[in-house]
């Protein structure tokens, strides 16, 4: 359970350091009116089973890039190239899954918000048995 707590975690906080750009730049365009709306939003339980699993992707995405953004220390060129792919990779992680990138700020704006909410899609990670 605290593997699947740092997981979602990751992404959330701290997938940023390398490509959330990409991933949280339509939210962060409205974030005060998303995040009162997403804190009210209904998402099926497909829905959030499409984030987590989108999610254990984003993160092992962004663990690898940040593994190549520090070995590419301070040459721009690579790091802007780096942050390029990671970007592209991650948004098609969250496309994969099913979601669409806003649909993916939203759940994660309301996880944030609401642990109700995260402690639903932790059990869909990780099943009580």
């Amino acid at each position: 359970m605290k593997r699947t707590n740092a997981i979602i975690s990751a992404v959330l906080l701290s997938a940023g350091a390398v490509a959330a750009p990409a991933v949280y730049a339509q939210a962060t365009t409205s974030a005060t009116s998303s995040a009162a709306s997403a804190a009210s939003q209904n998402f099926s339980d497909a829905q959030l089973k499409s984030f987590a699993n989108a999610t254990q992707h984003v993160v092992s995405l962004s663990q690898d890039y940040t593994k190549q953004l520090q070995a590419a220390g301070k040459d721009t060129t690579k790091v802007a190239q780096i942050r390029r792919e990671a970007n592209t990779k991650m948004v098609d992680a969250v496309k994969k899954s099913g979601l669409s990138v806003s649909k993916f700020n939203q759940i994660g704006q309301s996880i944030e918000q609401n642990p109700q909410l995260l402690k639903r899609v932790q059990g869909m990670v990780h099943p009580a048995k």
